[in-house]
């Protein structure tokens, strides 16, 4: 993916009293970051927006 991209999404509440949210990130956003259900994202917030970038799995750890 070269250009940013804007999609919106809803936040849930999970209520478990854990004040995070969960976000359904569409199957078509998936598909332009290339990555799959699994996978790892880094989130940064950035000129404020949320930016999501797939964490390459060579930089994971065991």
């Amino acid at each position: 993916m070269n250009e940013a991209q804007r999609w919106t999404v809803k936040c849930q509440d999970p209520a478990d009293g854990s004040d995070e949210v969960i976000i359904d990130l569409p199957p078509d956003l998936l598909a332009s970051l290339g990555v799959s259900i699994g996978d790892v994202l880094t989130v940064e917030v950035i000129a404020g927006a949320i930016v999501l970038t797939p964490k390459s799995s060579d930089s994971a750890t065991p």
